[in-house]
């Protein structure tokens, strides 16, 4: 496997990703680290308190969580290292190895640049393919500025109408999936802020989508072309797709955890000729599934399987069920 970390993100809480996460520490042969963006790994999950999985490591797993879980573990494992610079409001973060199979909290900073410091202190000590568990509906590990590949894993929690399931998985999927902007070095260095691309690159003068509105002409008469450094809004997708013709408006975001949009109004606004890229692409490599929800729901995972496989090729597993190719 030629990934180096691996960010395994829930669509909605217990659509199965603590289980994904477990079945990739039994399956995976390689020195495994493993850390998360938040608090995941309890018993019981803290929003509908249901029993969820918790984590389970096995011996020589080198993990990362913060002090107050680190000291409620119950197996042996050898510290080494103690973050003072990624402190949360835990703790400390605590790296270690266990020495045994157990089970365990993890929570990890909850910023993005403090993640990819962690994920950079895991591998010096040996961590050869890091997981890094995306927590409550919190994508930003699947960026792609912060790990090589994204697990997406989606169920029954999601909503127990698999028509809904599919559109929604769906239309995650085709975000993740946007294709780059030619534009990429051009813009890449470019801080926050709205800026429009014509022959020359021009910063708008506010400072987010929340006012684009007091703007003194419409935004498109600035460019067609736009660069968000922040996240692209339903609000202003639909304010664009007001105008007749979006034969040559593009809107570029950072990468897809930036886009925060219904499937309709995309639809709409592709259909009228509009264009969303990203300045990098996130690699998704599969899309995991559990069919039960936590109301007690089952769904019929080969009827889920059946028809996201016809509207994407991304593997698609139940690790209840399947067998995954990761080694």
């Amino acid at each position: 496997m030629e990934f180096k970390s691996i960010s395994i993100v829930g669509l909605e809480k217990n659509t199965g990703k603590t289980e994904t996460i477990n079945y990739l520490i039994k399956k995976i042969k390689k020195n495994i680290g493993i850390t998360s963006i938040g608090i995941d790994g309890e018993s019981i999950d803290q929003v509908t308190y249901t029993k969820k999985p918790e984590i389970e490591i096995k011996e020589e797993t080198i993990f990362a969580t913060a002090e107050k879980f680190y000291k409620q573990k119950r197996f042996t494992s050898e510290i080494l290292s103690i973050e003072d610079e990624l402190r949360t409001s835990l703790g400390r973060i605590i790296i270690a190895k266990s020495l045994e199979k157990g089970k365990i909290i993890l929570a990890g900073p909850q910023s993005a640049e403090k993640l990819k410091q962690l994920i950079e202190k895991l591998k010096t000590f040996g961590a050869e393919l890091i997981l890094i568990d995306g927590a409550l509906s919190r994508l930003s590990p699947a960026s792609p500025v912060i790990t090589d590949a994204m697990i997406l894993a989606t169920g029954a929690a999601l909503t127990i109408n698999i028509n809904e399931l599919v559109k929604r998985t769906i239309h995650t999927v085709k975000m993740i999936q946007l294709d780059e902007t030619e534009k990429k070095e051009k813009i890449k260095n470019l801080s926050d802020g709205i800026y429009t691309i014509t022959e020359k690159i021009e910063k708008l003068p506010i400072k987010s989508l929340l006012s684009f509105k007091n703007l003194e002409k419409h935004i498109l008469e600035y460019g067609k072309k736009i660069y968000l450094t922040g996240a692209l809004t339903e609000n202003f997708l639909k304010y664009l797709i007001k105008q007749k013709d979006l034969k040559n408006v593009e809107i570029i975001v950072k990468d897809f955890t930036k886009i925060f949009i219904t499937p309709e109004t995309y639809k709409i606004y592709t259909k009228k000729g509009g264009k969303i890229k990203v300045l990098k692409k996130t690699n998704l490599i599969a899309i995991t599934i559990n069919p039960y929800s936590p109301q007690g729901y089952i769904l019929d995972s080969n009827e889920i399987k059946k028809r996201l496989r016809k509207l994407t090729d991304i593997p698609i597993i139940n690790v209840r069920e399947d067998e995954l190719w990761l080694n």
